[in-house]
């Protein structure tokens, strides 16, 4: 399993901040980001599969044109995998014939262009040798991250979170955990903001850090672009265990499972 980083910035303005969005191998996707509209035409109609993770524009902005641009090019409907509440969000206020047509009725609900798929905390989703599992995250809005397998192991994924005791413990539990890709959105002086938000800031991000039993290769994701440089000089003054394990994500970056 090959995992690519299209986006994982907080916000927008050029081509260093796409946000949020991960391709697995050529037919997943895990969030919907603006970093999406970087693929070609022809990557694109390969999208079988999308995780989100929650309703935040900020991580589908680009799955209702995704589903436009390939709809009538395909042969099978993509399916858009979520908690139970995100597809109900969805269905409300995107999917609605207002803001966006509701693609699981077009042609009609029997041979749909979008399938949504509920998938919560405790289930697994298997494609082929890959795995995809939900683990527990605490936003502003119904949350979860993801946990991939592959061959070679486990890379998860927070999404959007503020400090979650059952994140933490759910990954001390997968015992073959090779990455972790972690948020932190707000610098240390604006920690209100970050409480308000559900967001981590460094010095949250930290203490979870000291809480994880393994020793994962921890890549930190979804600054907001003007306080990047800020918040990579905060991040990267931990120095707990696992200080030599702590990365800062970038645009482009792939990981083998």
């Amino acid at each position: 399993m090959k995992i690519r980083v299209l986006g994982c910035s907080g916000g927008i303005g050029g081509k260093a901040n796409l946000t949020t969005s991960l391709l697995v191998d050529e037919d997943i996707l895990i969030d919907c980001g603006t970093g999406v509209g970087e693929l070609s035409l022809e990557a694109l109609m390969a999208i079988d599969h999308v995780f989100l993770t929650h309703s935040h524009l900020d991580h589908l902005a680009m799955l209702p044109m995704l589903i436009d641009t390939v709809a009538d090019l395909r042969s099978r409907p993509i399916t858009l995998y979520a908690s139970e509440d995100t597809l109900r969000i969805l269905r409300a206020h995107l999917f609605n014939w207002l803001i966006w047509p509701d693609f699981t009725a077009i042609p009609d609900r029997l041979h749909p262009l979008l399938r949504m798929q509920p998938v919560k905390v405790g289930e697994t989703v298997h494609l082929g040798e890959r795995a995809i599992s939900p683990v527990p995250a605490l936003h502003s809005v119904p949350s979860q991250g993801y946990a991939l397998r592959g061959r070679q192991g486990t890379l998860a994924f927070s999404g959007d979170t503020t400090v979650c005791d059952e994140q933490v413990a759910a990954l001390n539990a997968i015992e073959d955990l090779h990455y972790l890709l972690i948020e932190a959105a707000f610098p240390n002086a604006h920690q209100d903001l970050a409480h308000a938000a559900r967001h981590l800031s460094p010095s949250m991000l930290h203490r979870v850090l000291d809480r994880l039993n393994g020793s994962p290769e921890i890549f930190v994701t979804h600054f907001k672009p003007g306080h990047a440089d800020l918040l990579a000089r905060e991040v990267l003054a931990y120095d707990g265990r696992l200080r030599p394990h702590l990365h800062l994500l970038g645009n482009g970056q792939t990981f083998d499972l």
